[in-house]
């Protein structure tokens, strides 16, 4: 999702957890471990209350918490995850090679839902766009052979071009609200999203 994290995508994250039978739903507000993770985590529990759903917050800020059994456990057991935060540097530094990651993709194997929004969107895609210049560097690759310009309104034309220039994959730029839903039957765009080259 572009940004605006419980908030601008009821309607759609409402479709998803219904499609995945998901009634809990885990938020990882890592990315947003030096910019008050709690904030995410309260805006999580009014969304869940509107949604009808249980929300648990996972507090996985640092790698070594990452590698925590019980917090993999978790997620390993969860229909749906949400990733939250504006750092995917910090994601990717936490998230990499590790059982909790490991444990993200099995969700999906299970028929469940990864959401995540914003940055973290950004993270959980190979290549990743970095936020400090707009080039590309190494992501965690649940999705490959993606790049994501997130809340794509704040950003500058003259960055954008620049990421587009430098591209060597397919490109998403995703404003506020908009998203990129992949599933077994394929890609769906939802809301202002712009794509250059095939979505894999």
């Amino acid at each position: 999702m572009g940004g605006g994290p419980f908030v601008a995508n009821d309607e759609l994250d409402a479709r998803l957890l219904a499609a995945a039978s998901a009634t809990r739903v885990v938020v990882l507000p890592t990315a947003d471990a030096f910019e008050r993770p709690e904030r995410q985590v309260a805006a999580a529990m009014a969304w869940g209350e509107r949604l009808s759903v249980e929300v648990e917050a996972l507090m996985v800020l640092r790698r070594s918490e990452a590698m925590d059994e019980a917090a993999v456990e978790v997620v390993r057991n969860a229909r749906a995850v949400y990733l939250v935060g504006d750092q995917p540097l910090h994601l990717k530094s936490v998230l990499k090679d590790t059982p909790l990651f490991a444990a993200l993709s099995e969700v999906l194997r299970n028929g469940g839902v990864v959401a995540a929004s914003g940055g973290s969107a950004d993270a959980l895609c190979d290549p990743m766009v970095d936020p400090r210049g707009g080039a590309f560097t190494l992501g965690l690759g649940l999705v490959a052979e993606l790049a994501l310009v997130t809340e794509a309104e704040q950003g500058s034309p003259e960055r954008l071009h620049r990421t587009r220039e430098l591209a060597n994959t397919t490109l998403a730029v995703l404003h506020t609200g908009g998203a990129l839903v992949k599933s077994a039957t394929g890609w769906e765009v939802v809301g202002k999203v712009e794509v250059f080259g095939d979505l894999p």
